[in-house]
C-alpha cells in the first residue's frame, strides 16, 4: 500500500529536507520584495512632484506657441526604478535634456546640487495635447480621394503622433491616401498626398498668361505632376519649364 506523499519526505535524506525549506522560505522573501518594490517611496513621490511643478507652466506656453487649435494639456511623468537608492540631497534641480520637445513622449532630468553626492537622473514623461481634430468615420483605401464626409469632429491628442494633425478641411479634402487609412484614425499629414493629375511623358498644356495675352503650347511633362505642386515640362524646341499643376492636363508658368 502507498505511503502519502507527505509522509514520503520524513524518509529522504537531511540535505533534501534542508533544500525544500530553504526554497519555500526564499519564495516567501520573493513574494515580499516584489510587494514592497511595488510600492512607490516617499522620495520618487517627491522627485516626481519637482518635475510636475517645473514642466507643467512649460507645457501651457509650448502648446500656447505651436498649436492651430485651442488644446487642452494633459502631462503624465512617470516614476523612477523602485529600486534605485539615491543619496540625501537639500535641492534638486530640475532640467531639460537639449533638443526636447514637450510633446508625446519625453523625459526630465532632475540632479542633486545639494548634497553629499551629486546624482543625476531622468523620469519619463507624456505631454498629451487633447483637442478638436478630423477622425476618419470608414475606411479609406490607399490612392483614393478623400471627401468631407469621409471624416468627421472629435477630441482627440494631437501629441499621440509626430506627423502634424490636419486641422482645416481644406488640408485634405480632394487629396490622396497615402496608404490604407482605418476609422477612427485622426487625419494627419504624413496620411495624405496631392492627387496625381498626370504621369511623366504625359501631354500637357503650358500657359503662360499677362496683361492682356495668353500663351499656350503643348509640351512633355518630365516628371509626374501632382495638384497644386510644382513639375518640369519640355517644350518642343527642347527648353525644359518649370509650372504649377493647375489641372489634369494644365501647366502654368509663373512671369
Amino acid at each position: 500500500m502507498r505511503q502519502p506523499s507527505t509522509l514520503r519526505l520524513q524518509h529522504q535524506p537531511a540535505a533534501w529536507r534542508l533544500l525544500c525549506l530553504f526554497l519555500v522560505l526564499l519564495g516567501g522573501l520573493v513574494g515580499t520584495a516584489s510587494v514592497r518594490a511595488a510600492q512607490p517611496s516617499a522620495e520618487s513621490a517627491e522627485l516626481e512632484r519637482v518635475a510636475r511643478d517645473f514642466l507643467q507652466p512649460s507645457v501651457n506656453a509650448s502648446l500656447g506657441q505651436s498649436a492651430d487649435a485651442p488644446l487642452r494639456a494633459e502631462l503624465v511623468v512617470g516614476s523612477l526604478d523602485q529600486r534605485l537608492r539615491l543619496a540625501p540631497c537639500a535641492q534638486v534641480e530640475p532640467h531639460l535634456p537639449s533638443n526636447t520637445r514637450l510633446w508625446g513622449r519625453a523625459r526630465i532630468g532632475l540632479r542633486c546640487i545639494d548634497g553629499p553626492t551629486r546624482w543625476n537622473v531622468y523620469l519619463p514623461v507624456t505631454v498629451k495635447a487633447f483637442g478638436p481634430a478630423w477622425v476618419l468615420r470608414r475606411p479609406v483605401n490607399a490612392g483614393d480621394v478623400l471627401t468631407q464626409d469621409d471624416a468627421e469632429m472629435a477630441d482627440v491628442d494631437w501629441a499621440e503622433h509626430p506627423a502634424s494633425i490636419l486641422a482645416n478641411q481644406a488640408m485634405w479634402v480632394g487629396q490622396q491616401a497615402a496608404y490604407t487609412l482605418l476609422p477612427g484614425q485622426a487625419l494627419r499629414q504624413n496620411m495624405v498626398r496631392p492627387t496625381l493629375a498626370f504621369s511623366a511623358g504625359s501631354q500637357v498644356r503650358v500657359t503662360q498668361t499677362g496683361t492682356g495675352f495668353q500663351v499656350v503650347v503643348t509640351g512633355q511633362a518630365l516628371s509626374s505632376g501632382q495638384l497644386g505642386q510644382m513639375t518640369r515640362v519640355r517644350l518642343p524646341g527642347g527648353r525644359v519649364v518649370t509650372g504649377l499643376v493647375k489641372d489634369g492636363q494644365t501647366v502654368e508658368l509663373s512671369l
